[in-house]
């Protein structure tokens, strides 16, 4: 059953904040606040949505709006948190070439509607994932760039192209990125059961329409993160989607 505002809602919430910030606290990780934070911007920004939604939903226009707020939202915190905030056109753009073309079959094949109801909750679980898969990329190559400085070095010595040189150090580590959307496709009803199942079965439809609306979306998770961690590989091996400390280190 769908969970009502109230007070059993509002303690389960406060008990859950206060055992998040215990165990961080216990276990010395240092996140007390900001995990207080994250979940009090979760509230306000919930609320916010919660009173916009319905008229939102009501038209394609407004619907398409959304979600081009939401890819903004999803680029701006991508590049911040992988240290590349002025690398945002280009962190948009590999987002953008996971996002689109996914969307574009999943409306146009016919099976999902072309209405704002549809638009805005799938587009929004692509749009978080791409933005998932773009920060786990530029975290982990980033990282390796730093750290694996000499070997940069190496190849470029050896008379390998800036290019040729930047893959030698990053491409190893790309598949990381996917670990997540991976592992979810492959234990999808053995551990988990995502929102779009949830959903459906919440919504009325059968275990069968929830299937096939989960697998659906997880495909086109695939399909997406797969071309943003493609894209962003080849943004990053041009130089162009770099912080600006590894600009300067990599003599971009």
């Amino acid at each position: 059953m769908p969970t009502q505002p109230g007070l059993p809602l509002a303690l389960a919430l406060v008990v859950l904040l206060v055992l998040a910030v215990a165990a961080s606290f216990v276990g010395r990780l240092h996140q007390q606040t900001k995990i207080a934070t994250a979940a009090g911007r979760a509230l306000l920004q919930l609320a916010l949505v919660s009173l916009v939604i319905t008229a939102v939903l009501s038209h394609v226009a407004w619907s398409a709006l959304f979600a081009l707020v939401m890819f903004g939202v999803a680029v701006f915190t991508t590049t911040r948190r992988i240290g590349a905030p002025r690398a945002w056109p280009w962190a948009a753009l590999a987002m953008a070439c996971g996002l689109v073309p996914t969307l574009t079959v999943i409306f146009v094949s016919g099976a999902v509607p072309w209405t704002g109801a549809s638009l805005v909750p799938i587009a929004g679980i692509v749009i978080g994932n791409t933005m998932t898969a773009h920060s786990l990329t530029g975290r982990r190559t980033f990282a390796a760039l730093r750290d694996e400085h000499g070997s940069y070095e190496a190849a470029l010595s050896l008379g390998l192209t800036r290019a040729e040189a930047i893959g030698e150090v990053i491409e190893r580590h790309l598949p990381e990125a996917l670990v997540p959307g991976m592992d979810q496709t492959r234990t999808v009803g053995l551990v988990t059961l995502p929102g779009a199942f949830v959903g459906v079965l919440l919504g009325g439809g059968s275990p069968l329409q929830a299937g096939a609306a989960q697998l659906l979306v997880l495909v086109g998770l695939l399909a997406a993160q797969t071309i943003t961690v493609v894209v962003a590989d080849r943004l990053i091996r041009s130089g162009r989607l770099l912080p600006a400390d590894l600009q300067a280190s990599l003599r971009v």
